[in-house]
């Protein structure tokens, strides 16, 4: 080999390298607009996945599917001021009673209510004592529900005059 010439194998390579880069920018580019765009899905439809959420969600809670309201559930769950929190699945199933019979009548209310949207990851749902069920204007009981990595889940209740 003479010094400064290059082998036609070498070039060919070094050719061959060149000629690949500009598609590796554009599938680099093609796979990073994607991504941003799987990762704008979440925002972009929360509101619709809320509803569709919301509309199983009640419906289980009127029929007393626990077990369905509880996969629906995020643990663990937040309760009223000086009650401890839901732990798990089985505690949630021994205290459903307490959560959706308690102050509320969540079964009641849920087939009329309309969820509050908080913002792109949190709605509310406030519902009357169950003594006076009508009284739309002292509605106390909060619901709360919050998008997390898995979906909508129910994550907490509150009244929030305690």
């Amino acid at each position: 080999m003479i010094k400064g010439t290059v082998k036609a194998s070498e070039l060919n390579s070094f050719i061959s390298i060149r000629a690949c880069l500009p598609w590796r920018v554009i599938r680099a580019q093609t796979w990073l607009a994607g991504v941003l765009i799987l990762l704008s899905f979440p925002n972009a439809f929360a509101e619709s996945d809320f509803s569709t959420f919301w509309k199983e969600f009640k419906s289980a809670v009127i029929a007393g599917d626990k077990a369905k309201v509880a996969g629906m559930t995020k643990f663990p769950l937040s309760m009223p001021y000086l009650q401890k929190a839901v732990k798990n699945k089985e505690d949630f199933l021994r205290r459903y009673n307490e959560i959706f019979k308690g102050e509320a009548n969540a079964a009641q209310y849920f087939g009329s209510a309309e969820p509050h949207k908080e913002s792109d990851r949190q709605y509310e749902i406030y519902c009357p004592f169950k003594e006076t069920p009508d009284d739309r204007e002292n509605a106390p009981i909060r619901f709360v529900f919050e998008l997390t990595k898995s979906g909508w889940k129910f994550a907490g209740l509150d009244n929030i005059n305690e």
